[in-house]
């Protein structure tokens, strides 16, 4: 995957705007969707959705999801099959 910095809204800390991330495929035809770090958590857009639309996970929950390789695969296997 390609990731770059769309937007750099950090003073030292992760202010409430935070940092956006887009991504795109290893050869960067693709456009995945952009990825926001706040300081609440995390926010995945998937195409060109805005961020007010996209899907949130706060910082515990993704603590939960990524204690452990076991915990990961499991949210990974779940995710593929809905």
């Amino acid at each position: 995957m390609q990731v770059s910095i769309k937007s750099f809204d950090v003073n030292m800390q992760v202010k409430s705007n935070g940092i956006e991330f887009e991504v795109r495929s290893p050869d960067g035809s693709t456009r995945h969707g952009d990825c926001y770090l706040t300081m609440t958590g995390l926010v995945w857009c998937p195409g060109k959705t805005s961020k007010k639309n996209g899907t949130k996970v706060n910082w515990n929950d993704l603590i939960a999801i990524l204690q452990s390789d076991e915990t990961r695969k499991a949210a990974v296997k779940a995710a593929k099959q809905a």
